[in-house]
Order: C-alpha cells, then structure tokens, then sequence
C-alpha cells in the first residue's frame, strides 16, 4: 500500500527510536519502486527541491542539507534543484510530478499561506512529511537613508500615508506579508494601506532595498543581518518573542509596544506518493543529520533555532499550522 499524503494518515503513534511514518492499514510495506536494496544500505542520490530562486533563506536551507549530508556520509550525493515562483506553489506542481522516491523538497511558513492566497490546486496536505528542522524571527528593515529610524516611524507613515509607502518581502501570503498584516492590524491601521511588494527569493527584494525601490522590507533575520551589520541596512524590530544572536541591539516588536509575535520555521517534505518503508529511509536519513555535529555547527553558524520534528508530530503540527494560517489571513484581510 502506497504511503499516503496527509489527508488519508490516521495518526498512528509511532516511536522515536523507530523515526518510521505509517498509514494504518498498510498490512505489509510496498516495495520501494525497485530501490529497496540501495536504500537499505543508504541513499545513492538525493534529490533537493528548494522551491524559490537561489539567495534566500529556503535556498540557504536546501544548500546546507545538501552540504552536511555528503560531508557525513549519509548519502553518496545530492543535488539541489531551484524551481521558484508563487510562494513556493511552483515548487509543490513539481513536487506532485515527481517520480524518484529519493527526494525532498523544502518548505515551511511561508508556503502554508502562499498555498491559501494563491489558491493552489496542489496542496502541502498531499505531500508526505518527513521532518521540521529550524525556526527563525523576522525582521524589519529600511536602508540607511531612511526618514524612519524606528517601526513606529515607519506604521505611522503608513497610517497616514497609506500605499505611497512600500515594503518588500517574499512572496504574497507568506510569514513576510503576514507579518506587515499583523503590524497594521495591531496598530489598528486598515489593510487596505498596505502596499506589499513580493518577490520570490530574498535576493530580489534585498536588491530592491538596496536599490531604494521600496521603503522597508521584511525577511527571515539570516537574510538581512549581513547587511545591517555593513550598515546598508537599518534593522528597525524583530518579530521574535527574544532579540536575535545575530541582531542583539534590535528590540523586538512587543518590546516596542507592538505585540505581535511570528517566528518562520522550515522543513522538508516528500511526494505524497512514496510507500510507508520510503518514507521511513527519508525520515532516519533526516534523523540523522539532525545528530551530526556538522548539522549543530550548522544551525549555530546560521543562528537557526534547533526546532526538529518528525513524523507523525510533524503532521499534527502542519495540519495545525495550515489551519491557523487560513484563520490569521482572513483576519488580516489577505484572504
């Protein structure tokens, strides 16, 4: 029996040392279209889909994967493929077309609220979850030039200037575009003010920042930190309920009177189509790169926080998740 998208599991508890993911009723495990072998002694080629053009934080995510499993051994190779647009959509078409069984794509945050506002005919729910691995705040950030030195400069602008004010993020509908609805509605400020200007990797809109195109910007704190570190960028708040490692001098939004908490977390998927034994091979494989060294050092150099999740916990929460985003883009007046 084929293991089944999110839609058809059942919520089998499954333990930890197992690390498997199962549907019930699957009586015996199906073969694994003729790679049981390889895949019992390990994977030979990994296949990464990082659903967004190169340079931003899914891409620095898919990248990293790729690096520490080949330096740990856990697969003879991988490689990452960039298939961008639509808030990571593009990436879920290619996804449901996929035909190796030795593929992860990754996702998060933002492509639960793409899904919702671009109205996807393909769905995260029919993919097969595998793991969550990081979670990282947002921040808000305007070139150096900037008349606004603080978020309150920069909201009240908006208040009162409405879409002759611009911000840039990733893509429509996703942690980025949720968060500058979530700062407007809690100053009390109408959606229809917002001017979003989305992009689908977080190198365009850095260059649109850096270009003076738009007035501020919000991403993932790794993509801009650089940046405001080089003083091309001002960081004016974090959406963090703590200040970030890598922006320690940044007071957070609640900290500014604003309160208004989103953190942006990431994962990997696979198609919804492989069995209960594949599924088991792409979860332990992610297990163990969770356990490395080379993965701690890695979340450490990113400032990523540790936020692993496998299995049918996994599931739960994106089940959750999906259900919340839908609640908060209505609310926000981007649905």
């Amino acid at each position: 029996m084929k293991q089944g998208s999110m839609t058809r599991r059942t919520g089998l508890i499954v333990t930890a040392a197992a690390s498997v993911l199962l549907l019930a009723g699957c009586s015996t495990p199906a073969a694994t279209s003729g790679n049981s072998n390889e895949a019992a002694a390990g994977i030979d080629k990994l296949n990464i889909i990082v659903p967004a053009d190169p340079g931003g934080g899914w891409d620095q995510t898919g990248r990293a994967i790729e690096k520490d499993l080949q330096a740990n051994d856990l697969v003879t190779s991988a490689s990452v493929v960039n298939v961008g647009g639509a808030g990571g959509t593009n990436g879920l078409a290619a996804m449901k077309t996929e035909k190796d069984i030795n593929t992860l794509m990754v996702m998060g945050y933002v492509m639960v609220g793409a899904v919702e506002t671009n109205n996807s005919a393909n769905r995260i729910e029919d993919t097969t979850p595998i793991a969550r691995l990081t979670d990282e705040p947002l921040v808000v950030v305007v070139p150096t030039d900037s008349p606004y030195d603080t978020i309150g400069d920069l909201l009240d602008d908006i208040g009162e200037t409405g879409q002759a004010v611009s911000i840039t993020g990733g893509s429509a509908g996703g942690a980025d575009h949720i968060l500058a609805g979530m700062m407007l509605k809690e100053q009390g400020i109408s959606a229809d003010k917002l001017n979003y200007i989305p992009y689908s990797g977080g190198g365009e809109s850095l260059a649109a920042l850096l270009g003076n195109k738009v007035n501020a910007g919000i991403s993932g704190v790794g993509e801009y930190a650089e940046q405001v570190k080089a003083g091309k960028l001002r960081a004016l708040a974090v959406s963090g309920s703590d200040a970030a490692p890598q922006l320690p001098d940044t007071e957070t939004l609640t900290d500014q009177g604003i309160d208004v908490v989103l953190t942006n977390w990431r994962g990997v998927v696979a198609p919804g189509s492989i069995d209960a034994a594949q599924a088991e091979i792409l979860t332990t494989l992610m297990e163990d790169l969770h356990a490395t060294d080379t993965w701690q050092t890695t979340l450490t150099d990113n400032n990523w926080a540790d936020a692993f999740m496998i299995g049918n916990e996994f599931a739960d929460f994106l089940t959750e998740d999906i259900a919340t985003v839908k609640v908060t883009l209505k609310d926000i007046g981007l649905l």
